[in-house]
């Protein structure tokens, strides 16, 4: 089975201009990221590893010459993309880790505004272009499915209707289902607050205060009252509502007269009568009823959106399962079915509408190709040429297909880059031979009084005109080899498959546009990420600044906002060499257990291969700015094959 390629980065060249010239630091890097692996990149300090994956992130300095080559990206190319195109990517797709944790941390502000702030603007943005995203596909699927009736109005009306019947459906299934989380959200938060109050029980903790009952009271009070009744109470109603049916009637008889005390906020009197135990065992029959409540099957909310939108009827009283097997039913009978057959066929003309422009722009290759092959390549011709060309792939990719390909997605801009390279050195190859003749007879006139100049002549750097063409010619070459790959392959493509697919994405998208991230809800989502990262006491620590933490609790604060935004890609720029061994082993079993969960894939940057020995599926080996070895981790330990991996060793 093929692996999805996350990040393609290919023939990378990256120079710096520094007063004694231009400085080659990365040559010809070229590497695919695979999607859930671990690559490292392997070498000292000057190789190039941090040049590359900064070039990634879209972060080099100002004096950065990006001198060619691609970095490839859900179909788009992340050289050439504006800065504009990059605060859509960076941080919210691709993360990174510095060596330093200060380095990305705000001293003067604590911990957990720094974890809220991203989720607070991601969310807007997500919701904004979400909606656009949702609302552009729902119209092309109307549009195709039309297509494929020609003129019918009556058809037309039908696929309109169904569309329109999805949106409002799917919106009430999201509404149905953000209910029954922030409700479950609304329980899970509780749990620290009712442990605490266990915990002091448990240790005594409330002796020696003249009251001891009544205090316990007040923290139970202060505890779940404030943090559950006052705001959640009819969430967590619903909550109990919705899973009842799932509880042993005798476990729900026993939380009900504590649920009934915590909602009715005026009745404290008879709480401030009981004593420890009591106390400790109405707090523990909510935590039973919270650890029973992570088995609970979840409903169908997708299906019952539809029939609470469309049947005009209630839910009919039955278990979980049995309602699901129901709702799904009546879902596939009254609407999926028909929809999905219509799908089909509209995706089947989308393919095959694809299919003919992608073989008539392979022909209109072959036509344009004399242009770029020319002794003397005519600047305007070729960017005709280009503009032609770039319309026609655009033109003809599959608006459907939910996974962008990158060489036809990137073609215009790779095809334009490769011109400009070659145009561009005619131009600078004149100015750097006048620029070397003007310092050579300057150096040699000196020379010739018997002096001894303290600078020397730097030497032409000229750009390679005939790799520059050829170049242009290979970026036509891969683009016509994917068009009538494309174009050949419509035959086998799975409708149902395609079908259901689409379906998901417009599902995924209608999620984000409805999930609204609130301060409540990024708190929430911060002290469980200050968890996940082994942070003890969360709720303490997120009040606290930066400076209050060791190094490595920094680093692992540094770990949590870059996983705040779920992203693919986290790239870990030497994070563990300002740490000690012992802090080393933590925070590199904490990333090892991090991408394993989210399914990440990690570009790990080190200079010290002993640090990824146990983690790296493959190791690049880079010296001097190119790699010179590159291969899974057991290859490159145990068969080194470059001597400077032998000298890392």
């Amino acid at each position: 089975m093929e692996r999805e390629v996350k990040l393609s980065v290919k023939n990378l060249k990256i120079s710096f201009r520094t007063d004694a010239g231009k400085v080659q630091a990365v040559r010809d890097i070229s590497f695919d990221l695979y999607k859930g692996e671990t690559l490292a990149i392997v070498g000292e300090s000057g190789s190039g590893k941090s040049v590359t994956n900064r070039a990634v992130m879209g972060i080099l300095a100002g004096n950065a010459i990006k001198e060619g080559g691609e970095i490839i990206y859900d179909g788009q190319d992340l050289m050439k993309i504006p800065e504009e195109a990059f605060h859509k990517i960076r941080g919210d797709k691709i993360a990174m880790i510095f060596q330093d944790p200060m380095s990305s941390l705000n001293p003067i502000m604590r911990v957990g505004k720094q974890l809220t702030e991203a989720m607070l603007i991601k969310g807007k943005i997500s919701q904004k272009s979400s909606r656009k995203d949702f609302n552009s596909m729902l119209a092309l699927i109307n549009e195709r499915m039309d297509a494929t009736h020609g003129n019918d109005a009556l058809i037309k009306a039908e696929n309109k209707k169904l569309c329109s019947d999805f949106d409002k459906f799917e919106y009430k299934h999201l509404e149905l289902q953000q209910a029954y989380n922030r409700a479950k959200e609304a329980l899970n938060d509780s749990l620290p607050e009712i442990d605490d109050v266990l915990f002091r029980i448990e240790k005594n903790a409330f002796k020696g205060v003249r009251r001891d009952t009544e205090e316990i009271v007040r923290v139970a009070k202060d505890s779940c009252h404030k943090y559950v009744v006052r705001d959640r109470a009819e969430e967590l109603k619903s909550l109990l509502s919705a899973l009842k049916k799932q509880v042993k009637p005798s476990f729900v008889e026993r939380a009900a007269g504590f649920f009934k005390r915590l909602f009715n906020q005026g009745d404290y009197q008879e709480a401030k009568q009981t004593d420890y135990s009591s106390v400790a065992l109405n707090l523990r029959t909510v935590r039973e009823i919270l650890a029973e409540a992570e088995k609970f099957t979840m409903p169908n909310f997708f299906a019952m959106g539809y029939y609470l939108t469309f049947a005009q009827q209630p839910l009919p009283e039955m278990p979980v399962n049995e309602i699901n097997v129901f709702l799904r039913k009546y879902l596939d009978d009254n609407f999926m079915l028909g929809f999905i057959e219509k799908l089909k066929k509209g995706v089947k003309y989308s393919a095959e509408k694809s299919a003919e422009k992608k073989r008539a722009t392979t022909e209109l290759i072959e036509k344009l190709t004399p242009v770029f092959a020319a002794e003397r390549p005519d600047k305007k011709q070729i960017f005709a040429a280009i503009k032609q060309l770039s319309a026609a792939v655009i033109d003809s990719i599959d608006r459907l297909d939910i996974i962008k390909d990158n060489t036809l997605y990137t073609f215009p801009s790779g095809i334009t880059a490769a011109a400009n390279l070659y145009f561009d050195g005619i131009i600078r190859n004149k100015n750097e031979e006048i620029r070397y003749k003007k310092q050579k007879s300057k150096y040699d006139a000196a020379a010739a009084k018997g002096k001894t100049p303290d600078w020397k002549v730097a030497d032409t750097n000229l750009v390679n005109l005939a790799e520059a063409q050829k170049e242009m010619l290979d970026v036509l070459g891969r683009v016509k080899e994917k068009l009538l790959a494309d174009a050949n392959g419509v035959d086998g493509v799975n409708l149902d498959e395609r079908a259901v697919a689409l379906i998901d994405y417009l599902k995924e998208k209608a999620s984000n546009v409805v999930y609204k991230v609130t301060r409540r809800m990024a708190k929430t989502r911060a002290l469980k990420l200050l968890d996940e990262v082994g942070i003890p006491e969360p709720r303490k620590r997120y009040k606290q600044y930066p400076f209050e933490f060791s190094g490595g609790m920094r680093q692992r604060i540094v770990i949590a906002i870059a996983l705040s935004a779920n992203p693919d890609i986290l790239i870990c720029d030497e994070p563990t060499t300002a740490l000690d061994v012992t802090i080393q082993s933590q925070i590199l079993e904490l990333i090892n257990k991090v991408k394993q969960e989210r399914k990440l894939s990690v570009i790990f940057i080190t200079h010290d291969l002993g640090v990824v020995a146990n983690m790296a599926d493959r190791v690049a080996v880079m010296y001097a700015g190119k790699i010179v070895e590159i291969g899974t981790a057991n290859d490159v330990f145990y068969s080194p094959a470059h001597p400077y991996t032998w000298a890392l060793l």
